[in-house]
């Protein structure tokens, strides 16, 4: 079934939509790192259903609490985010390039969720955002996530501000791979190696014991030998400017922001609402939980994102 035929039905059977994306055999992991919430008000649902409405250039930008649903873990999300759960903490970008052992943790890791992470499908919020671009609701989407998923959902018109993990770089000759051929490499150069997944982390990171880590090889570069990274920004790290640049091009010509599963906490993604509201461009927001743009917005949503887009047209 293709994506549009997804969606059209969606505006007529839920039933139909949810076993596509949520089979039972993922259904305990997907609850797993989904945040508790109320579902949305009636009131709720229409004064969003009327911003919408109203927007002829509508600029999306997406955080994790979108795809938490999908199954993938995040950070900050109450009781169920890395930060709640674990004393883990993200990979920093200086710790990445300057260490040898570093990298060779962070890809063990990433070697064992890779399979996991990679098999991830969008969902129904995904879908209906990039049917909203198609029939024309949606002129800009930019995610802060690494995942794919809008990709996936058919998204063309879309900057994914922080890169994606589906694509690895050379840090000697920036060459590009991708992500699914260095999992080959590294099949090949790990065949007798093995480790205990301890449990699950954001961005297809995972959990072993350091002693695991010892015995792992990791590939070099095809080209020239170099040291692989995928190919996002890491905490600690900078957006391309080019790419900051575009995306404040795009605010600046929109009519209004709508902001989905984001809590805005990185100056990255904040920047562009804050640059919305000095322009005095509308902002709705949709997401779990307190945002920092709370206060500049027009209408908010606190509830899950699924659950609101299941249910506008």
């Amino acid at each position: 079934m293709d994506l549009v035929k997804t969606v059209a039905i969606l505006s007529r059977s839920h039933a139909k939509v949810i076993p596509r994306f949520y089979s039972n055999k993922r259904s305990e992991h997907l609850l797993k790192y989904r945040p508790s919430s109320l579902p949305p008000s009636d009131e709720d649902l229409e004064k969003l259903q009327d911003f919408i409405s109203k927007r002829k250039k509508l600029f999306v930008l997406s955080g994790a609490g979108l795809s938490t649903e999908s199954g993938i873990p995040d950070y900050r999300s109450k009781d169920v985010g890395l930060y709640a759960r674990t004393n883990h903490k993200p990979m920093q970008h200086q710790d990445f390039v300057k260490s040898e052992e570093k990298r060779k943790i962070y890809w063990a890791r990433s070697y064992l969720g890779w399979e996991k992470y990679n098999a991830w499908k969008p969902n129904v919020a995904h879908l209906k955002l990039a049917a909203m671009e198609r029939d024309g609701r949606v002129d800009w989407h930019t995610t802060q996530n690494v995942d794919g998923l809008m990709v996936k959902a058919g998204a063309e018109q879309l900057t994914e501000l922080h890169g994606q993990m589906r694509r690895v770089v050379c840090m000697t000759c920036n060459g590009m791979l991708d992500r699914n051929v260095m999992q080959k490499d590294m099949d090949a150069l790990n065949r007798h190696w093995s480790a205990e997944v301890l449990g699950y982390g954001p961005d297809a990171d995972v959990f072993i014991r350091e002693e695991d880590v010892v015995d792992f090889n990791v590939p070099a570069c095809r080209k020239c030998g170099g040291d692989l990274k995928p190919n996002v920004t890491f905490f600690g790290d900078n957006v391309p400017r080019s790419r900051v640049n575009f995306v404040h091009s795009i605010v600046d010509k929109c009519d209004g922001v709508l902001v989905v599963g984001s809590s805005l906490h990185v100056w990255s993604g904040y920047r562009f609402i804050t640059q919305a509201h000095d322009l005095g461009v509308p902002i709705a927001i949709v997401n779990v939980g307190e945002t920092r743009a709370d206060k500049l917005a027009a209408v908010k949503i606190d509830a899950l994102c699924t659950d609101v887009f299941r249910a506008i047209e």
